[in-house]
C-alpha cells in the first residue's frame, strides 16, 4: 500500500463540509463530534477569520484520505495510537513481543523437558 497511514488526510467520507474536522478527528482518534464543537467554539471566541482561513488552507493543502487505508476498526486504533504517542505504542508492541517470547520458551521449556507422561501418551497414539 503505497498510502502513509500518520499521515493527516481529509475524511471527506465521514466530513460535513470539506472533511477537516473529521480528518482532524481520525488523525487523533477524537471523536469528530467533539472536534466539530472545539471548531466552532474557538471561531466564536474571536479567532473569527483565522480559523475560516486555516480551515480553507488545510483543505486545499491536505490529500484525501485513501478508500481501504485501515484494514480493521483495531487496526486504524493502533494507527491512531502511534500518531498521538509514538513512544507508548513502541513500548506497547515490545511488551507484546515479550510476553510471546516468554510463553514460546515456556512451551519449549516444557516439551524439551523429560515429560514422561506427555511420552507415554505420544506413544500410545503411535
Amino acid at each position: 500500500m503505497s498510502a502513509r497511514r500518520t499521515k493527516f488526510y481529509l475524511d471527506k467520507q465521514n466530513g460535513k463540509w470539506m472533511g477537516v474536522c473529521a480528518g482532524i478527528a481520525d488523525y487523533t482518534g477524537i471523536d469528530v463530534l467533539w472536534v466539530r464543537i472545539g471548531a466552532v467554539l474557538v471561531t466564536l471566541m474571536g479567532a473569527f477569520p483565522w480559523t475560516i482561513i486555516a480551515y480553507h488552507l488545510v483543505a486545499w493543502m491536505a490529500d484525501v484520505k485513501p478508500s481501504g487505508l485501515y484494514a480493521s476498526q483495531d487496526d486504524e486504533k493502533f494507527w491512531q495510537g502511534v500518531r498521538t504517542n509514538p513512544a507508548r505504542s513502541t513500548r506497547d508492541v515490545r511488551s507484546k513481543f515479550r510476553d510471546i517470547d516468554r510463553r514460546l520458551a515456556d512451551i519449549e521449556t516444557f516439551y524439551t523437558s523429560r515429560n514422561t507422561r506427555l511420552a507415554d501418551e505420544i506413544d500410545k497414539l503411535r
